[in-house]
């Protein structure tokens, strides 16, 4: 009798510890199966959170803008878009459109190209450095002529500008401004008798400057430019329609080699909006619809 119950205390002694044993091996499989349930929860959350970190993670664009738009893209435009875009940070070159072609030939970093004529905007498409696709035009503006404050009453109309004993103009090698003075003149018969006394500037900035500064008795800006001046030029006349063949138009495109085209085309659908538009108005710019 002793031997059995000693058999049998033994037999229930090994019972309990494999009931031990799997009891210990079920804890681990729900631990484990906790630990893959958290770990892949929820992939479709996780995504999410990581798009919204690189939506949120800061971009610099940097647009190539004619000299005539820097007061209304460093003034106004540019604080408003980054206002409304907090990751995106926008930086401006300005000069005339002709030296930054030729920039972004050489390979600047660009995002966007602000033209102040057509001719520079068609040469980057046809060269494949612009996506021809993408290219808006955006603005109209005038050609005028502008004399120092106080002179004006020597002068009346365009043609007057033959007048003058100086003249200010910008070079028609690559500032469209010049170019388009050229055109101008060249079509009422004036072209060779003016540029045999004119100062060829780099943009249409500098000519602004030196009939403001009276370092010459008259020039040809856009009318854009002479409104940053009132303090200091006198608009005379625009030139006559009929002196151009095509208007003034500033057409904005996207550098095709840009490596932040999604933060460009947010700039350049900005530059599109009614908000903007009211903007580029008050800088005496036509908006074409």
């Amino acid at each position: 009798m002793g031997m059995i119950i000693a058999a049998m205390t033994v037999g229930a002694a090994g019972c309990g510890d494999t009931t031990a044993e799997e009891g210990t091996d079920s804890a681990q499989e729900e631990t484990a199966a906790e630990n893959t349930e958290t770990d892949g929860a929820d992939p479709e959350e996780t995504d999410s959170q990581e798009a919204d970190a690189e939506e949120t993670e800061p971009v610099n664009i940097l647009i190539a803008a004619a000299a005539s738009l820097e007061y209304s893209m460093e003034d106004d435009l540019i604080p408003m878009f980054e206002e409304q875009n907090p990751d995106i940070t926008v930086e401006g070159t300005y000069d005339s459109s002709g030296k930054l072609q030729t920039q972004i030939e050489e390979g600047l970093d660009a995002d966007v190209f602000f033209s102040a004529a057509t001719k520079q905007m068609n040469a980057l498409v046809d060269e494949g450095l612009v996506n021809a696709d993408s290219v808006n035009h955006l603005l109209e503006n005038k050609i005028v002529l502008i004399v120092p404050n106080g002179q004006e009453g020597n002068y009346s109309k365009f043609e007057d500008i033959a007048n003058a004993a100086t003249v200010a103009l910008g070079d028609p090698a690559s500032v469209p401004a010049g170019q388009y003075a050229e055109e101008s003149l060249g079509n009422l018969g004036l072209w060779d008798a003016v540029s045999g006394k004119a100062s060829f500037g780099t943009n249409v900035t500098e000519v602004l400057n030196w009939v403001a500064e009276g370092s010459a008795d008259a020039g040809i800006v856009y009318a854009t430019d002479a409104a940053t001046r009132k303090d200091a030029v006198t608009v005379v006349a625009e030139a006559p329609a009929d002196s151009l063949a095509e208007p003034v138009i500033y057409p904005v495109g996207m550098v095709e080699n840009s490596s932040k085209k999604e933060a460009a085309e947010k700039f350049m659908e900005f530059l599109s909006s009614e908000e903007a538009a009211a903007v580029f108005e008050e800088y005496g710019f036509t908006v074409n619809q």
